[in-house]
Parts: C-alpha cells; sequence; structure tokens
C-alpha cells in the first residue's frame, strides 16, 4: 500500500489524546491514525496485518519456556527463554516483519548475550547443525532456498512463503513462525542438555529429537 501527504482539520484536544495513545503505543501520530481510520473503514493496512501475526505468535508461546517482551517497534516482536547452562544465560529470539506485503515475511534473529568462548563455540556448532537439518528437510520444498546468517552467538533466518503458500492467513502465519521458534528452541535445549556426554551424542540427540518432532506436514517459509 502506498502513503501520501494529506491535510487534516483536527481539534488539538483529539490531537493531544492521539499522541497519547502513540506513546503508549511505541508509534507515530500518522500510523495511529492511519490505523484506527483503516478499521473504521474495515481496511487492512501492513501493520494490523503485522500485528495480527503478532498476537497470534505471542498467544501461541506461553507457558513457563518463553517471554514475550514489550514491543521495541511496530515491526518486531522480542521473546526470551532461558537456557540451563553456565550461568543461564538467556536466549532472545527478535522477529521483525517487513511492512510490504509479498513472499518475504520477515527476520528471526536469534542470540545470547554472553562472553563465554565455550559457550559461543558450542552455539556455533548447533547453528550449523541446524542448518544441515534444514536443508535436509526443507529445502526440497524451497526453490529459491533457506537465506541464514551464522555470526558470533547469533543465528539469523529470514522467513520466505514459497509460490504455492501466497494465500496464507495471518494465523496461519503467525502458527508457523511461532512453530518454529517453539521447535528451534526445544532442539536446542535438548543439544544442551546431552552436552555434559559429549559433543557428538548431543549433535545425535538433537537430531534424532528434530526428525522425531518436525510436523509431518511441512510448511516451507
Amino acid at each position: 500500500m502506498s502513503k501520501h501527504v494529506y491535510s487534516l482539520v483536527l481539534m488539538d484536544e483529539v490531537v493531544e489524546a492521539i499522541d497519547r495513545l502513540a506513546y503508549q503505543q511505541n508509534t507515530s501520530r500518522s500510523n495511529l491514525i492511519n490505523q484506527i481510520l483503516a478499521e473504521k473503514v474495515c481496511c487492512t493496512t501492513p501493520q494490523m496485518r503485522m500485528n495480527d501475526i503478532f498476537n497470534t505468535i505471542s498467544s501461541r508461546m506461553t507457558g513457563d519456556c518463553f517471554q514475550v517482551q514489550p514491543q521495541p517497534s511496530d515491526a518486531m516482536l522480542s521473546i526470551r527463554s532461558a537456557l540451563k547452562y553456565k550461568y543461564k544465560p538467556t536466549i532472545r529470539y527478535s522477529l521483525e516483519l517487513v511492512h510490504s506485503p509479498g513472499r518475504t515475511l520477515g527476520v528471526l534473529k536469534v542470540s545470547f548475550r554472553t562472553q563465554s568462548a565455550q559457550l559461543l563455540s558450542e552455539l556455533t556448532v548447533f547453528y550449523k547443525l541446524w542448518a544441515a537439518l534444514e536443508h535436509q528437510f526443507l529445502l526440497p520444498g524451497m526453490p529459491e532456498g533457506i537465506h541464514y546468517q551464522i555470526e558470533a552467538g547469533r543465528f539469523i533466518r529470514t522467513f520466505q512463503l514459497p509460490p504455492d503458500q501466497a494465500e496464507l492467513s495471518t494465523d496461519q502465519i503467525g502458527e508457523y513462525i511461532a512453530g518454529y521458534i517453539r521447535l528451534f528452541d526445544h532442539i536446542l535445549k535438548v543439544y544442551f542438555a546431552a552436552l555434559p556426554q559429549g559433543q557428538d551424542a548431543a549433535l545425535e540427540a538433537a537430531t534424532a529429537a528434530y526428525r522425531k518432532l518436525l510436523p509431518k506436514k511441512i510448511v516451507h517459509i
């Protein structure tokens, strides 16, 4: 959806109320007015689409394992999970969706705040394992490939709809992304739980858990 500048005559009191609400929602005045008008005329905006996806994801990330954080921006959702390892590091899942509709949905960044060289090394091993598993089980249904980056303590993954899944609803997209995060988090914890038995045992345990839990009906994103 394209945007243009329009002149509106509004009461000062209305603008003040809009500004207060925009501040509470961590958004801009123009964006909030756009959302209010869109809801009034039953028009779905990209921001409303993203909010629907975020709401679905948040509703699926309940329980003791995850903490959904306040949104740092209109297009971003942050989720935290604790890892049972030395010093109990926190896993942060940051999902940033794109405003423009299309096949690219957004980017998931998995990160740790740690200076432990040992932990960073093990994370790199796990990230490479995860990428290998995705290439084995998901890549055949993704003709354009899987786009990701592995950095020191970070795993970055782009979500993109294949051509045959272009009509997925916001609820379905939210379900699939939430499922991806939950699966990633579980396999990561399986890996570190088996690590005291050795790296080979951890790799084997994580691979077996992935094969067991990966949904039979795979949606490639």
